[in-house]
């Protein structure tokens, strides 16, 4: 009985044991981790070089245990878990390779190019993988990575095994100098910024002796062995003939997915040419073109657009994503330039803001300062010869046209008298303007037009000022004369006016009195016609009276001489007549 009691208990122990072995072998890995194995023991015995066993030695191992249940040997393997390594959208993530072929002497990244997303160790390792950092980046997403072998920076950790203090140090500079760079996240230019990406490069040849800035490689996009995708794959960049250094070729508006170990991108504004401006091109790279300013040109050359000097062709208006470290656009006004001689003034463009008025001494020994503007344009197509000559509009108009316009307005003042000078201004405007039309066209220039001011006197000086007074008493006294003998005119033109006036008013009373005078005189001659008639009449009544009474005189005579006769004579008929008279009174007395 005790017998077999003592072997169930040793068979239970024995299981046991067998339990806790086997248990001791069994490996789980949830499916969100991976397991990093190191052999800690083999029959090949331990690696001669490098980190990664991949002959089977002792060491870590290249190949990861996934989720699941594994079975190793506890005494010969130990398994490290450990995080899938995960990219956020819009981030990046750093790889560097503790194990692989040491870097060139020309290499500041690793190269990578059959590196299949840093999942394979093995590939890595027997296809040439590099040791330190990576040239190749993790965009978004989830990988299954051996943190043995490489150390993944992204912007919320790093993703590594174990390492030493002096391997955490170099992570930790690593990940400071990315940090700063702003290299977690992509390049974004966005297209309301108007700016473009300079892009320099840190890894690669440098450039050859004399270059200052490192020439477009892969333009053709076909060719997929030199394309590199604007940056952003660096392994091709490369493989093209890249070289490190700032480059030519600039990036603009878009996403970028950079490596800023490879290459930083510096953001500048576009080069805007506004409207009524021209702009010229000075390249400080490219070939050696062809002298295109012609044989009468001396001042410089002239090359087509790609090479190395003054492009003959200007910029016309618009926006250019330019590299200005490659190259300088001088902006040229194509609108009319004034520039004006007065130290109180300055045009539009500031080209004149050190100008001043021209000191004169005048044939009478005067030594006024005239201020003046000149009207100046410029062709867009002769702006490169412009440039060329003088190196910009600024320097031009200091150090030849401000000499030019001076001197020639000094001859002028030379020989004319103050007064002369502004009496004449209109004249001496227009004979100026004509004059120096063909002065400026040997500079390429157009002149317009050339406004002339009043002559002002020195600081501290009167002269002038009490010229232009007397000058000012006489003219107001000419005006005065002018201006009595107007009014005297006035006058005597008020006087016939009020004359005329007075004349109008009468002559209706003028014109009343000879209508009445000719009624009156109408009036005479009807009263005298009528008074003729009238006399005519009487004279007629009175004719007829006469012969009526000599008639009845003759009868009453006769009667009477009959009475006489018959009463006895004379005497009688005195006294016939004597009472007649007397009885006529009396019927009249009643």
């Amino acid at each position: 009985m005790f017998g077999v009691l003592a072997t169930l208990i040793l068979v239970a122990v024995v299981l046991f044991v067998l339990l806790i072995v086997l248990a001791s072998w069994i490996r789980f890995i949830p499916n969100t981790r991976v397991g990093i194995v190191e052999k800690r023991w083999s029959a090949r015995g331990s690696i001669k070089s490098g980190f990664i066993a991949l002959n089977g030695e002792a060491g870590f191992q290249p190949n990861l245990l996934r989720g699941g249940i594994h079975f190793l040997p506890p005494f010969q393997y130990a398994v490290h878990r450990a995080p899938l390594v995960t990219i956020p959208q819009g981030r990046i993530g750093y790889v560097f390779a503790r194990d692989g072929q040491p870097l060139s002497a020309t290499q500041a990244l690793a190269s990578n190019v059959t590196a299949h997303d840093f999942q394979d160790v093995t590939a890595f390792m027997r296809d040439g993988g590099t040791r330190g950092p990576q040239r190749m980046i993790l965009r978004e997403g989830t990988y299954a990575i051996n943190l043995a072998q490489f150390v993944v920076l992204t912007a919320e950790k790093v993703y590594s095994l174990s390492i030493s203090r002096e391997e955490e140090e170099i992570v930790k500079q690593m990940a400071s100098l990315i940090s700063d760079r702003s290299g977690f996240t992509p390049v974004v230019i966005k297209d309301n910024e108007d700016s473009v990406g300079i892009v320099t490069v840190h890894d690669g040849p440098s450039l050859h002796q004399g270059d200052i800035i490192a020439p477009v490689v892969g333009d053709n996009v076909g060719d997929e062995s030199t394309y590199h995708n604007k940056f952003q794959d660096a392994d091709r960049f490369l493989l093209a003939g890249g070289m490190r250094g700032r480059q030519l070729q600039v990036v603009v508006e878009g996403t970028y997915y950079i490596n800023r170990l490879f290459a930083t991108v510096e953001r500048i504004p576009k080069t805007i040419i506004e409207v009524g401006n021209a702009g010229v091109v000075i390249s400080y790279t490219g070939g050696v073109g062809e002298d295109l300013s012609g044989a009468d040109y001396k001042h410089g050359e002239m090359v087509s657009r790609g090479n190395r000097g003054v492009w003959d062709e200007p910029l016309l208006p618009g926006k250019y994503a330019f590299n200005t470290y490659a190259g300088k656009v001088i902006t040229v006004p194509t609108t009319n330039i004034i520039l004006k001689w007065n130290r109180n003034e300055v045009g539009a463009h500031r080209f004149d803001e050190n100008l001043a008025e021209i000191s004169l001494i005048t044939k009478d020994a005067f030594e006024p300062l005239l201020p003046l503007s000149v009207v100046v344009h410029i062709d867009y197509r002769k702006a490169p010869l412009v440039i060329q000559r003088f190196g910009d509009i600024k320097r031009l108009v200091e150090q030849t046209l401000d000499p030019l316009v001076a001197a020639y307005f000094k001859n002028i003042g030379q020989t004319r008298t103050l007064i002369q000078l502004i009496q004449d201004r209109s004249n001496i405007q227009n004979i100026s303007s004509q004059e120096m039309k063909e002065k400026f066209a040997r500079y390429n220039l157009e002149l317009e037009e050339v406004l002339i001011g009043t002559p002002t006197s020195p600081p501290g000086d009167t002269q002038i000022e009490n010229i232009l007074m007397q000058l000012r008493s006489r003219q107001i006294a000419e005006e005065q004369i002018e201006t009595y003998a107007r009014q005297e005119a006035a006058s005597v033109k008020e006087r016939e006016l009020r004359e005329a006036q007075a004349r109008t008013q009468q002559q209706t009373k003028i014109t009343e009195s000879e209508l009445s005078i000719t009624v009156q005189s109408n009036e005479g001659k009807a009263e005298y016609q009528r008074a003729l008639q009238m006399a005519a009449q009487i004279r007629t009544l009175a004719e007829a009276e006469a012969e009526k009474n000599a008639r009845i005189g003759i009868a009453q005579a006769i009667a009477v001489e009959e009475q006489v006769r018959a009463y006895g004579g004379p005497q009688y008929q005195v006294t016939q007549q004597v009472m007649n008279r007397f009885a006529v009174v009396a019927r009249n007395t009643r």
